[in-house]
């Protein structure tokens, strides 16, 4: 049994992370951002300038933005959620946009009222937005997580400053409080095994609910390529194209500008898909019962988060293989495998596919996320028939722990390079 410090503080990680959120999380940080800095201004922006990060640039450019009417791109995130955001719903921000409030919008961007200036920042997620209309100015900056306000000034005045050097003593109640550096295999295990289903069972079934939901939507193949039809009828009818088709088809549903919300994980959506769907078609193909679906989900969430912790929200290494990692050895635990097995699947998918670039959130994410269960169920069948890929193989290390702390920083600080290259040939081709 883990302690009740780890407990609690891996119950806080789940709430932290598995939120719902609507379409591509980057243009949606956008839109709240934009929304309440709205709300402080306190009438409709003559002007925006939005400053965007790098990762947000590459990340928002080809999505189209829910509930827009078909739309793509900063400038509309922006005017979208200035003008019709609600930023009390967080993630869901734009869900209650209506046909006058996208005529609206549209006309806004054809008066060209929003500016997008690229912003030199070592941070990757982060976001300044600056409104301006007669006198009135107001400028808003998010940091480190999606809708993680951290300062806001209004006519010159600081009304918060959540990093120590504002008049207001306010902090932002959007900032990530738990401690991710307490995850490990073993504890998460653990946790998995122990947890009291009550005290994680709305959130998981909240997550069954709604990747499922826009899973099946995806299927109709109205969105993209309709890449999860196109998977179920052309390869044979088994475990592995089920879990392939039925989670690409959420991503590119997703990725289309579906308007129904997904549980994230991780401040992704892909990522949340990726770590969920494949365990509940798996569990309801094997008629398991759903409490051993519920502790498997919470075995993948958090390993999706542990391996994310040392990449970070956004990166050049594409989270799909993350969370396609965290499935597959959420299988291989939902059999009933002991740690070691599940630690075999884990180094059986590094050792596969750690070199997935991220080259920006779009159609195209969904064929990513089916390789990566490709190669992550393989990794289960492996582990499960006790093989798996000696250690110091390559980046492989002694122990799965190792593993993903070095994987991690290869996504981190090792392709920091090539995630500059990636936004230069994006923005070249613009």
């Amino acid at each position: 049994m883990v302690s009740n410090e780890v407990y609690q503080n891996y119950i806080g990680i789940l709430k932290e992370e598995m939120i719902p959120a609507m379409g591509c999380t980057e243009p949606i940080a956008l839109a709240y951002g934009a929304a309440r800095a709205r709300e402080v201004l306190g009438k409709e922006p003559e002007r925006i300038v939005a400053h965007c990060s790098g990762n947000i640039v590459k990340n928002v450019r080809c999505v189209i933005i829910p509930n827009s009417g078909g739309l793509t791109g900063i400038e509309a995130g922006v005017v979208l959620g200035a003008v019709a955001g609600d930023a009390a719903l967080n993630m869901e921000v734009l869900s209650k946009v209506n046909e006058k409030d996208r005529k609206h919008c549209r006309e806004l961007l054809e008066k060209k009222i929003c500016k997008v200036e690229l912003l030199d920042s070592p941070i990757v997620l982060h976001i300044i937005i600056e409104m301006y209309a007669g006198e009135d100015s107001v400028s808003l900056e998010i940091k480190y997580d999606h809708i993680n306000v951290t300062k806001i000034v209004k006519n010159q005045e600081i009304l918060l400053d959540t990093e120590g050097n504002g008049k207001s003593e306010e902090v932002s109640d959007k900032g990530l409080t738990a401690d991710r550096a307490m995850l490990n295999l073993e504890d998460i295990k653990e946790f998995a095994d122990t947890v009291n289903i009550e005290d994680v069972r709305e959130m998981l079934e909240n997550q069954v609910h709604s990747n499922m939901q826009i899973a099946h939507e995806g299927m109709t193949g109205k969105y993209g390529l309709g890449i999860g039809r196109v998977i179920r009828e052309t390869y044979s009818n088994d475990m592995l194209t089920k879990m392939r088709s039925l989670t690409a088809a959420a991503s590119e549903a997703r990725m289309g500008g579906c308007d129904m919300p997904v549980v994230i994980n991780s401040g992704s959506g892909n990522q949340g898909i990726a770590c969920s769907v494949p365990l509940i078609v798996y569990a309801r193909e094997m008629e398991l019962p759903d409490y051993v679906l519920y502790r498997a989900l919470v075995f993948s969430n958090l390993l999706t988060v542990y391996q994310k912790q040392y990449i970070g929200k956004l990166s050049a290494f594409c989270g799909a293989v993350s969370a396609s990692c965290a499935a597959g050895a959420g299988i291989t635990y939902m059999v009933g495998a002991d740690l070691s097995v599940i630690k075999k699947t884990i180094e059986n998918t590094l050792a596969n596919i750690p070199g997935i670039i991220c080259d920006g959130a779009k159609i195209s994410c969904a064929a990513k996320i089916a390789a990566s269960l490709d190669a992550a169920y393989l990794a289960h069948h492996l582990a499960m028939n006790g093989q798996s890929y000696a250690p110091y193989t390559g980046i492989l290390q002694e122990e799965a722990g190792e593993t993903i702390s070095c994987v991690g920083q290869i996504g981190k600080e090792g392709m920091k390079e090539t995630d500059k290259e990636i936004l230069r040939i994006m923005l070249e081709s613009v």
